[in-house]
């Protein structure tokens, strides 16, 4: 029921790109590449990474360029970058730290650290992409087993209610439209219909037995979880 971390390595050299892809791949991670800013737009337009990993100097554009429209556009703007370069001055990492990284790493750089440092803002910047259980009142996540119990018994429920109820686990006591559950869980907001949201969270009640309640319906707005007793 496991949904795979997907990374999006933006750089022209081959070599970099090949040590990059064999070293994040042993994590089980799904990694796309892409050479160049046009292709790499083309990527996360057609399927939206959990992580970018971008290059500074690519052939066609500054890497940027390509960071400054990610933060520009409301449906990509929080996407974790890692700027991946040779410029290794203080100015130039503050330009950009300012244009929007969320971290730095000067070549050449070692693959341990890259790989930690892809975790750590993974964990940091998308908490339901964390291999931690998750527990909200009797019901336990385990993403390592990719399994959910209640009071200790193991629950069945679809993948889709399961990534749904990870990443609502991962950000309890706050609401999501359908349209930010649609962009977070699935990812693909072309491919699924908001209103399907709501067939999920139907389903995800009934998989939850007696721990429904959990998934609050807010008016107006979406969904949340949380552990407070209506009012």
């Amino acid at each position: 029921m496991a949904s795979t971390t997907s990374i999006l390595i933006v750089e022209d050299e081959p070599a970099i790109v090949e040590l990059v892809s064999y070293s994040l791949r042993e994590t089980g991670w799904d990694i796309r590449t892409a050479p160049n800013v046009a292709s790499a737009w083309e990527a996360v337009t057609q399927a939206r990474p959990d992580l970018l990993l971008l290059d500074w100097m690519l052939p066609d554009q500054s890497g940027l360029r390509l960071l400054s429209r990610l933060r520009g556009d409301r449906d990509f703007q929080d996407i974790p970058v890692i700027m991946l370069t040779a410029k290794s001055m203080e100015e130039d990492k503050i330009a950009g730290l300012n244009t929007g990284a969320d971290d730095y790493v000067t070549k050449p750089f070692s693959p341990r650290e890259l790989l930690a440092r892809s975790k750590a803002l993974l964990r940091r910047k998308s908490p339901h992409l964390a291999e931690a259980p998750l527990s909200a009142g009797a019901v336990t996540l385990d993403p390592s087993s990719c399994t959910v119990t209640l009071n200790g018994r193991q629950l069945d429920m679809g993948n889709a209610e399961y990534r749904l109820l990870k990443f609502l686990m991962a950000h309890r006591e706050r609401v999501f439209s359908r349209s930010q559950l649609l962009d977070k869980v699935w990812g693909d907001a072309a491919a699924v219909e908001e209103r399907t949201v709501d067939v999920h969270v139907l389903r995800l009640r009934k998989a939850l037995k007696e721990a429904e309640k959990l998934i609050k319906t807010v008016r107006s707005v979406g969904y949340m979880l949380t552990e407070k007793e209506p009012q």
